[in-house]
């Protein structure tokens, strides 16, 4: 017997999907293990959402297949798979009180009253909503609706947790709070939760490990410190981060490409540096300054006062056309659109990507 039946590891195995002719998911291999919080990231179109079904048994693959720990489950239903699933939508029974909305699942399966009020009551007070049990859906708000649909989801005890862009459609302060909870649910649970989003805020301070998909390939899974400092190639270093990342050529940054960067990208590379590694400065540092080398001019386009620091969106008029950077500086950083500023790069943070291929070097 398991240690723990809420347990389980995920294998994917060669998936692939089509639709009508199109490539959704391209072979995708992956294992999670007992316990992981692993969320899927990318553009849409990457297959996130295909994935999450597959893995749900709400869909076919068309070649590859799906384990959980260890058993074939590819061509399992979705109920013999000992899956939870909770949704964007809430899918609450509007004419059904909280109790009554958790209880439904268990009582489908057939489980005795006692054991049915027993978990219903430990899930809401586990999720904060033992006082609603009586109301209904119109009478909550989103965020108690939402636990609800979490209830209804863990009252089972399942295996495994998916959830597709759950918070969605919550206001960004409540969608922050119930990041929070969610995190401490997991946590405390010590569950297998799956997650997909198009929120990289959400996947970078709730996983373990993050999947960033792009065109139904895996481009990149680390944790998310590794992918924030170590992506793997350009599509991954601009897709995480907030500001995105600047990338340009080494001479727009004033910068001078290392001989190794050069010999194994074939003498043609692309830096990028994320925007808190750029200070943006109202005056060029004293020529004997320590970081005088790396100031560079350029232009204020836009000012972005965010209360402790400030971002400054600064265009860099080069041989080759403007090229436009964000830059971090002081919160009380103040310039005109089209001002003179200075840049100070921190070059230990620069990244060196091939320009042709767009892979680390």
């Amino acid at each position: 017997m398991r240690r723990d039946e809420t347990l389980a590891s995920v294998r994917l195995e060669r998936l692939q999907k089509t639709f009508r002719g199109t490539r959704v998911l391209a072979g995708i291999d992956l294992t999670i293990e007992d316990g992981e919080f692993v969320t899927f990231v990318g553009p849409s179109g990457s297959g996130k959402s295909t994935l999450m079904n597959i893995m749900a048994g709400l869909e076919e693959p068309t070649h590859g297949r799906v384990w959980i720990d260890g058993t074939d489950v590819t061509n399992e239903t979705p109920k013999n798979r000992g899956v939870a699933m909770v949704f964007q939508s809430y899918a609450l029974y509007p004419h059904m009180t909280v109790r009554k909305n958790l209880a439904f699942p268990l009582e489908i399966a057939k489980m005795n009253a006692r054991e049915i009020e027993a978990r219903v009551v430990e899930t809401a007070n586990r999720l904060g909503i033992g006082a609603l049990l009586e109301r209904k859906p119109k009478e909550l708000s989103g965020g108690q609706r939402q636990r609800v649909a979490l209830g209804r989801a863990l009252v089972r005890r399942p295996r495994l947790c998916l959830f597709d862009e759950p918070l969605s459609n919550l206001d960004a302060a409540l969608r922050t709070q119930m990041r929070g909870e969610l995190k401490k649910l997991h946590e405390d649970l010590k569950a297998t939760f799956i997650y997909v989003t198009h929120d990289q805020a959400e996947a970078m301070t709730l996983s373990d490990r993050v999947v960033v998909l792009n065109a139904g390939v895996i481009e990149q899974v680390a944790s998310p410190r590794d992918l924030y400092c170590n992506p793997k190639n350009l599509f991954v270093a601009r897709f995480v981060g907030s500001p995105q990342i600047n990338i340009a050529t080494p001479e727009t940054f004033g910068l001078c490409a290392p001989a190794e960067a050069l010999s194994l990208a074939g003498q043609s590379v692309l830096a990028a540096v994320r925007p808190e590694n750029v200070r943006a400065l109202h005056h060029c540092p004293r020529p004997n300054a320590a970081n005088a080398a790396n100031a560079i001019e350029g232009r204020v386009y836009i000012v972005e006062p965010m209360g402790g620091e400030t971002w400054v969106t600064i265009d860099m008029i080069g041989d080759v056309g403007t090229t436009r950077i964000t830059a971090r500086a002081e919160a009380d950083f103040a310039a005109r659109s089209g001002s003179r500023v200075w840049l100070d790069i921190d070059e230990s943070r620069v990244l060196w990507f091939n320009a042709k291929t767009h892979e680390r070097v």
